[in-house]
């Protein structure tokens, strides 16, 4: 299958390498196209993870990368395009890559932090009348750094609960992404999918808990010595929070609670069994992290704790951890991260009905 990689990230070059492993025919395209001259010269992206060390091929067949000269190009006789960039991205992207959709086209935003209520609002926006499928779901398919024109993925996902939009799109939508990512699991719609983001729970206690030791060394590991007692009860609490937006909304379980990140037996969560260790053994989450820059900070708190927040008031939730998070956030960065977030007030969703939303989600804009 041919498949458009959208973006210059780290996820972005392990999706390319991992489907191009695959056997899919991948085109991978970034705004800075001067980013791949590396990548030209050598011919070559390289690969490590479990398996060892191995080059994936430049080139337009099977098995190999393609570097694309522009978003069109990507997208062109793609059925699927894959967007693994943080949701910061969404607002300029989405306009962008609209007037190129196509009739049957899926694209996938893992996580979208409901950003695929806003490329479906792109869509038709820009006058393009193209059935297309928006999917998304609570995490990367991958633990993985970059490092210059090579990438290192820690674990790949096993389990990824994934909500399409509209949802009268999913079987054929699924059916689609299971070609790539057979770890795909069907759940009710694209806002339950935007409810498993798994970012704005596991990084905004982490950075802001871990203030001190991260502006005073210059790296420092969150997931590892960041990862303590405390801010593991105050993680669950937060993670408590959404499970009850989720609960209130009607969505079944399973709810793949954090909690199963860090355990070694019960349910097995995104990344399946030991990854948690998987990532502090491998070196690349220790790191500098800027406050105020960071796509922890203005990601996962901005917008992915911002939506937590508006969804529980939208569904009579109360969200306490949450909203004082965002609060602290707000104080260090010396903005209001909620005013500038992905809230369903700017969406202007707030004023839905349950019943008006549930139309939404099944028919599409």
């Amino acid at each position: 299958m041919r498949i458009g990689v959208i973006g210059g990230g780290h996820g972005c070059y392990a999706a390319a390498a991992d489907l191009a492993e695959k056997g899919h025919q991948v085109r991978l395209w970034r705004r800075d196209g001067a980013a791949f001259d590396g990548l030209r010269r050598v011919g070559a992206l390289e690969v490590t993870d479990y398996r060892g060390t191995r080059r994936i091929a430049l080139g337009d067949g099977p098995g190999q990368i393609e570097l694309a000269a522009t978003l069109a190009d990507a997208s062109a006789d793609a059925p699927l395009l894959v967007i693994p960039l943080p949701s910061t991205t969404h607002a300029a992207l989405a306009p962008e890559l609209a007037p190129h959709l196509r009739d049957g086209q899926v694209v996938f935003l893992p996580p979208g932090t409901f950003g695929s209520y806003l490329f479906a609002r792109a869509l038709k926006d820009a006058g393009n009348p193209a059935e297309v499928a928006f999917a998304e779901t609570g995490t990367l398919p991958y633990l993985a750094r970059k490092h210059g024109d090579r990438v290192v993925i820690s674990a790949y996902a096993t389990r990824l609960p994934t909500g399409v939009f509209p949802s009268r799109l999913a079987g054929s939508a699924l059916a689609t992404l299971a070609q790539a990512y057979p770890s795909i699991e069907p759940i009710e719609d694209a806002l339950s999918g935007a409810l498993m983001n798994a970012g704005p729970v596991i990084h905004p206690p982490l950075i802001l808990m871990n203030a001190g030791p991260l502006e005073h060394f210059e790296r420092w590991d969150i997931h590892n010595e960041g990862t303590q007692p405390s801010i593991r009860r105050v993680t669950d609490a937060l993670d408590a929070e959404r499970i009850a937006i989720r609960t209130a909304l009607g969505y079944a379980a399973p709810h793949f609670p954090l909690a199963d990140h860090y355990a070694s037996e019960g349910d097995e969560w995104m990344y399946g069994r030991g990854a948690h260790g998987k990532l502090t053994d491998s070196g690349d989450w220790r790191e500098t992290v800027d406050l105020g820059t960071h796509r922890y900070m203005l990601e996962d708190t901005r917008l992915g704790l911002s939506f937590l927040v508006s969804t529980g008031r939208w569904a009579g939730v109360p969200t306490p951890v949450a909203q004082g998070l965002l609060s602290v956030a707000s104080a260090v960065t010396g903005r209001d991260l909620y005013a500038e977030g992905r809230t369903l007030e700017a969406l202007e969703l707030a004023q839905l009905t349950r019943e008006a939303m549930a139309t939404l989600l099944a028919r599409g804009v």
